[in-house]
Parts: structure tokens; C-alpha cells; sequence
């Protein structure tokens, strides 16, 4: 019988089962290294991400072409505005030098002349020889100042240009501290035995200068200045006492007081010092002092013979 020999052959009546095996994972590729920069194209690219194309050589990303065609349009570019910098520079310089040399709005038209009011300012202004529409940067004013410090009343000047147009002259003026006879008539002398003026009758107010030097040789003498710098220097009361000086040199300053009281001062040095000596010394009655050396005073009834 069939189902005997089936039996017999140890074939199993039951339908068969599928067998299900496990599934097994797909293949995981190994993660990128990261780098200082951060995550690389690969791994981006295995997470899903998009990357850009490499840059070329000339620095576009994926259009070589396009970034070796930009490169000669930038050259272009800087060349001008090379050239327009350079022409506006050059602008700049022509107008400039246009509004200094040929403008009429930068020229002299006004000349000041401050602290000599008894210097004529029409003379002053000559001596300066500037001209009216002189381009103001034309002026020298080193050259201005010598040919008005060349007038005899002047002592220093100072010569400014005060823009847009015009000119400031400052003037320090002489004056007469000493007075020197000359033949029949007087000369009147500043600090640096500079003749200001000649007059006829014997002036009040100034001291006389005993000198053998000839008025015209005072000019720039030392002797000259100590004994007007002693002059100045002297308190009022007993300036106003002093009717003479004297000065073989500058360290001989010899003063001749009213009354006949005669004054050894010496040097211009320690001027205080010396009139707050004989200041106290005049209170007696003596005639003759000698402060030239305030640490060892001396005094006379007179003057030493000779």
C-alpha cells in the first residue's frame, strides 16, 4: 500500500515549516577621522549632507574658467583708481598753488605796524619794502624784518603774515637812557650806545655818560651797555639821585651822585645787593663809597685823590 510504504520510508505526513534565519546587518562603512576643521567630504557625504565642489586653482569654487577670466578685470579696476587717486593728488597741488601764487584773494592788501609811536608808520612801511597784491606766500618775513630793524629808532622787530591778506610788523622802539656831549649840543643814547637824537640844549631827565669815546664809536660798546644796565637797574630813589656815570670798562661802573657823593658799583652782578649796602651806608656822612665788592664795603669822608 502507498501510505505503508510511505510510512515505511520515515517520510512525515506534516506539512513542512519555513525556516527563518536572522538577518544579518548591512555593511557600515568606518566613520571619518575628524580634522581641525571639521568634518570631511566623505563623512558629510555618507551622512546625507551636500559639499560644494573643490576650488580650482584660481580660487573659484568649480569654475576654473570663470576665475581666470575675473583676474585681468580686477588688474583693470586698481590701475584706475591708481590713476585717479594720482589725478586728484595732482588737483589737489594745482589748486593749492593756484590759490597761493595766483589768486587775488591771498595778496597784501592791509599793513599792520604795532608799538612804535614815534616811528612814522608811513617810514616803517617803506623801510619794509612790501607791495601792495604781493602774493602773501611771497613774503619773506626774515628779509621784512632786517630791512626795518635798519631804521636807527628801531630796536627789534617781528614781521607775521595775518591771512588771508594782510601784514603785522611788531616793533620794539629805542629808547634814550643816557646822554653824551658832543661839541655845542647833546646826543641821546640808548643801551647799546645807539644815537637816537641830537639836540642843541642839555635834555633833563637822563644821566650823563663820561666817556672819551666819540659818540659815533658807542655804538655796540660793553662799557656803554653795563653802564645803562646799572642805570635801569637802580631803585627809583636812588636813580633819581644819579646826575653822571662813568665806565672805562665794563666792569668799572662808577656813578657821581648829587651833592658830591661818588659810587664805585663795578660790574652789573648783584645789583640788590649792593643798593641795599648802600643804601644804609648814605645814612652817615660819608662822600665816597665803594660796593663793588658787597663783602668788604668801603667808605671816605672824599674821594681818593687821583
Amino acid at each position: 500500500m502507498t501510505g505503508g510504504r510511505d510510512r515505511q520510508d520515515g517520510a512525515d505526513p506534516r506539512p513542512a515549516r519555513p525556516v527563518t534565519l536572522p538577518a544579518q546587518p548591512a555593511a557600515v562603512p568606518p566613520p571619518a577621522l575628524p580634522t581641525p576643521d571639521g568634518p570631511t567630504p566623505a563623512g558629510l557625504a555618507s551622512a546625507g549632507v551636500a559639499t560644494a565642489a573643490p576650488p580650482d586653482a584660481t580660487g573659484a569654487p568649480g569654475a576654473p574658467d570663470g576665475g581666470e577670466a575675473a583676474a585681468p578685470d580686477r588688474k583693470r579696476a586698481d590701475h584706475w583708481k591708481a590713476a585717479f587717486f594720482v589725478l586728484a593728488v595732482v588737483a589737489i597741488i594745482a589748486g593749492v598753488t593756484w590759490a597761493l601764487l595766483g589768486s587775488k584773494f591771498l595778496v597784501v592788501r592791509s599793513i599792520t605796524v604795532t608799538g612804535a609811536p614815534d616811528i612814522p608808520r608811513g617810514q616803517v612801511i617803506a623801510a619794509a619794502g612790501v607791495r601792495a597784491g604781493t602774493p602773501l606766500i611771497r613774503i619773506s618775513t626774515g628779509t621784512v624784518t632786517r630791512r626795518v630793524e635798519r631804521l636807527t629808532l628801531v630796536e627789534s622787530a617781528r614781521v607775521t603774515r595775518s591771512w588771508p591778506n594782510a601784514i603785522t610788523i611788531a616793533i620794539v622802539e629805542r629808547t634814550a637812557v643816557l646822554k653824551v656831549r658832543d661839541g655845542d649840543g647833546w646826543d641821546l643814547v640808548d643801551r647799546f650806545g645807539v644815537v637816537l637824537h641830537q639836540v642843541q640844549h642839555r635834555p633833563h631827565g637822563l644821566p650823563r655818560l663820561r666817556t672819551s669815546t666819540a659818540p659815533d664809536l658807542l655804538r655796540g660798546n660793553p662799557a656803554v651797555f653795563a653802564a645803562a644796565t646799572v642805570e635801569r637797574e637802580l631803585p627809583a630813589q636812588l636813580a633819581a639821585k644819579v646826575r653822571s656815570i662813568a665806565a672805562p670798562t665794563a666792569d668799572t661802573v662808577t656813578l657821581y651822585l648829587r651833592h658830591g657823593r661818588t659810587v664805585v658799583w663795578g660790574d652789573t652782578s648783584q645789583t640788590a645787593v649792593k643798593a641795599r649796602e648802600l643804601a644804609i651806608l648814605m645814612r652817615g656822612q660819608a662822600r665816597y663809597f665803594d660796593v663793588s665788592d658787597p663783602r668788604a664795603v668801603v667808605t671816605a669822608p672824599t674821594a681818593p685823590a687821583g
